[in-house]
């Protein structure tokens, strides 16, 4: 039996970087996909606790099954795992998302959010981005790494708990990746967070923008380091968020 591979995004269905993975990893499995019906940038983890959730069927191809929810991200893991998959995913798959999920960007994304799910599930799960938020971005050099991240993770497994957050730098034309760097998630800061805009009609108004800050620009083992420099960023995640190394000094503190 083919493995099942399942796929989401935060870009929406019909993104570019969603319809190359599909075509990169399709070889290797029988492929569901279902993804929000619009972009769901930043949407992280969150869920539709209180609106009701729709499924569209957009195509049906050899091995390939697309559909739409108009809901989160994380929304299409639940929704998928609940009433489209025929058996438990061997992978779950988010991506290519247009833009980078580097740094303090894990917490924010959408497309983390639909490979915690999956880890949540335990289901190895994969997250691919472009540090490219062109509508157009050229995903091609990141074919034959997808294919083989992609690969390995199907054989091999994950540990439970533990997905990958996989970066990919913009490399110039004729230019190739520097290699893979297997690396932690760097300390940044995004700054200058809102912009305000005046309406026609006499109120002010917001757009969230900002700028991002490397606040470790000097460490060489990071994801924003390898980026930087032409490498795949690849970074261990982990659903379990408890600060280990200060259980004890905790406990020392409040234990009493």
């Amino acid at each position: 039996m083919r493995p099942l591979i399942l796929i989401s995004n935060d870009d929406g269905y019909e993104a570019k970087g969603i319809n190359c993975l599909i075509d990169m990893v399709k070889d290797y499995g029988d492929v569901l996909v279902c993804a929000p019906n619009g972009p769901r940038s930043g949407q992280a983890c969150a869920f539709s606790a209180t609106t009701p959730l729709t499924l569209t069927l957009q195509r049906k191809d050899e091995g390939v099954e697309v559909w739409s929810c108009n809901g989160t991200p994380v929304d299409c893991v639940k929704m998928a795992l609940a009433n489209l998959c025929p058996r438990k995913p061997d992978a779950v798959i988010g991506g290519i998302n247009h833009g980078d999920n580097a740094s303090v960007n894990t917490h924010y994304s959408g497309t983390m959010g639909v490979v915690l799910e999956g880890s949540m599930k335990y289901i190895p799960s994969v997250a691919y981005s472009l540090c490219d938020y062109r509508a157009d971005a050229d995903f091609s050099p990141m074919d034959s790494y997808v294919r083989d991240i992609t690969q390995r993770v199907l054989r091999d497994g994950l540990p439970q708990g533990v997905c990958l957050n996989v970066n990919f730098p913009v490399m110039e034309e004729g230019r190739e990746y520097n290699g893979v760097k297997v690396c932690r998630m760097s300390r940044g800061s995004w700054l200058n967070e809102t912009s305000c805009c005046r309406h026609p009609r006499g109120y002010d108004y917001w757009w969230m923008v900002g700028q991002y800050r490397n606040d470790e620009l000097e460490a060489e083992d990071t994801d924003r380091w390898a980026l930087d420099h032409g490498y795949v960023a690849i970074t261990p995640t982990q659903v379990d968020v408890t600060a280990h190394q200060y259980l004890n000094e905790f406990k020392q503190a409040f234990e009493q």
